[in-house]
């Protein structure tokens, strides 16, 4: 199971949480992934987790104030990037140009999608994977998996009937081994969480707990 932990804006130590991250991928059969804030990208690769990105725009390079240039995030050892979370909205066309620039860029990909039928249209992009978070359970500390199994099935079979090659990630709430548990049984090919990691008094501790069912 991959397993890719946002951490938003949240007020941790995103090293701390890294270190935590390496050492229980290096204990655990999970692959455990940390994404950070782009100004700390390149403190965070250099504990040897992989990183992700939050985000990259759907622009190359030139005049683009504010941006965050797929190029950068990889110069700065990410090796993917997160696209379309539900807290950075992007239009369809915006998703499509924000692939682009990955895939120019040498970054894995994971879209998010709120529903079945927007992990659908996010699947027909071609991105490495899709996460499926119901954007009301986000942070709730409920996971989709146990409150609505059923958009986790949906997605997953919405995506396999448009590109059997893209992964299904499951988000929104997970937090502890029995959710990681769950999204597997209903398909899933890991987990995308936040706050179960990144406000835990104990990262590490958190992480065990996630990953010890794998």
């Amino acid at each position: 199971m991959f397993v890719l932990i946002n951490l938003k804006t949240y007020p941790c130590d995103p090293v701390a949480v890294a270190e935590a991250a390496a050492a229980v991928d290096a204990d655990s059969d999970a692959t455990v992934a940390v994404a950070p804030q782009a100004a700390h990208l390149d403190r965070v690769a250099a504990t040897g987790v992989e990183t992700w990105a939050q985000h990259v725009s759907p622009v190359a390079s030139g005049s683009h104030t504010g941006s965050t240039l797929a190029e950068t995030v990889a110069d700065a050892g990410a090796v993917g990037t997160l696209c379309n979370h539900s807290e950075r909205r992007l239009r369809l066309a915006d998703i499509d140009a924000s692939l682009d620039a990955a895939d120019r860029a040498g970054l894995g990909t994971v879209v998010c999608a709120n529903n079945p039928d927007q992990v659908a249209a996010a699947a027909a992009l071609g991105p490495d994977a899709v996460a499926v978070e119901p954007p009301e359970l986000i942070g709730t500390g409920t996971p989709v998996s146990g409150a609505d199994p059923g958009v986790v099935e949906e997605a997953v079979a919405a995506a396999a009937r448009v590109d059997p090659g893209v992964d299904v990630y499951c988000g929104a709430g997970i937090s502890t081994g029995d959710d990681l548990v769950a999204a597997r049984e209903l398909g899933a090919d890991g987990v995308l969480l936040a706050s179960g990691v990144a406000k835990a008094a104990d990262p590490e501790a958190a992480l065990e707990g996630l990953v010890a069912p794998v």
